[in-house]
């Protein structure tokens, strides 16, 4: 049914959920209702930060409760299933943080529980939403560059210059390194790996290197990949860099992309954070330069497009970015990715599997 309004509900209240609420404030179409988490703590100082009065430690009054329309899950990628299919079973939508899971049966599974219920199902990756990149997506759908070539991705990450983020927040993604996952590839990464799906479509093949940095680090690293139906080659690079100083309100990195077209060419500078001053978006064609300097380069601005969108979307019958299938598509990308620098040749992502994945990385 689609309404005017819609109540939110949050299971898990992490770190980065400082960043939906602010998607929420002054927002007509949500109404931020109530909040979940294991940790009494932390639930009640959302609770007073916030001013959601309604919370609780069991995820089951959420489900439950008919007031509820919308559940977001921004819990550790291993409890996402849990969540999400018992939402969508409740008969609620779901907006889930990215990844979409660790196996790609989890993933099935979610996928499974859309479909035999009515509520949507997306899998929250904010940096499709961020201005510059919308913008660029515009530009090439336009012909301004003509047919694209190539897009390079590059990454820049270390310690210093950005606020003060929690050490258990950081730890539990370090950890994945253990689980043949990794924070630079698997989960920072995949902001990457979605764009590049976003711009330019599927996967064929991918190969690459990958070294690791004081043990769990999975940086520097080189990654190629050709796409799919389409003369288009694409590349990522990244390398963790701890001495670096990069300015940003949020993490410390600094990320590039150019997307080069038979009629000229898109780079793209900041996201999360950056390095110097410049243009976000600048356009080269025709022996001209055009640089966008007016596009909203806050790293938030693309998390309250994105959440703001999910509700807008139920609203307007459409699909919110990213659907649940697409994510699957992103997660097999990155194990591709991952296993291809392990074994040292290339592979597709449409042959990867769960039992390769622990074939080759979890030996």
């Amino acid at each position: 049914m689609v309404k005017s309004r819609y109540n939110v509900a949050m299971i898990g209240v992490g770190d980065i959920t400082t960043l939906h609420y602010r998607a929420y404030q002054n927002f007509s179409q949500a109404h931020l209702y109530k909040l979940c988490d294991i940790d009494k703590n932390l639930l009640e100082r959302r609770r007073q930060e916030w001013g959601v009065e309604k919370i609780t430690m069991d995820y089951r009054e959420i489900l439950v409760d008919p007031d509820v329309d919308i559940v977001e899950v921004n819990t550790p990628h291993h409890l996402h299933q849990k969540f999400v299919v018992e939402a969508l079973d409740a008969g609620k939508h779901v907006s889930c943080q990215k990844p979409i899971s660790p196996t790609l049966v989890e993933a099935q599974a979610m996928i499974e529980a859309e479909e035999r219920n009515s509520g949507q199902l997306r899998i929250f990756e904010n940096f499709v939403y961020y201005p510059a990149y919308q913008r660029a997506k515009s530009l090439i759908e336009a012909g301004d560059i003509g047919e694209p070539l190539s897009i390079r991705f590059k990454l820049g990450s270390g310690i210093f210059g950005s606020r003060w983020v929690p050490l258990q927040t950081e730890l539990w993604h370090l950890m994945e390194s253990e689980k043949g996952m990794g924070q630079a590839i698997f989960d920072d990464g995949y902001h990457k790996l979605s764009l590049a799906i976003f711009f330019m479509g599927e996967i064929e093949r991918v190969k690459g290197f990958i070294d690791r940095s004081f043990k769990y680090i999975d940086e520097p690293g080189q990654l190629i990949w050709k796409y799919k139906d389409k003369n288009v080659l694409g590349s990522f690079d990244l390398a963790f860099s701890p001495n670096i100083f990069h300015k940003s309100a949020y993490y410390p990195c600094d990320e590039r992309v150019d997307i080069m077209g038979t009629k000229g060419f898109i780079k793209l500078s900041g996201c999360t954070g950056r390095i110097r001053d410049e243009a976000p978006l600048t356009l080269y064609r025709d022996g001209q330069v055009v640089m966008y300097e007016d596009l909203d380069v806050d790293w938030q601005a693309s998390f309250t497009a994105g959440i703001r969108d999910f509700p807008l979307a139920l609203m307007e019958n459409r699909d919110s970015l990213i659907s649940a299938r697409r994510a699957l598509n992103i997660l097999k990308f990155a194990y591709a990715l991952i296993i291809a620098a392990k074994i040292g040749t290339e592979i597709a992502p449409d042959d990867v599997t769960d039992d390769y994945v622990r074939q080759i990385l979890l030996p």
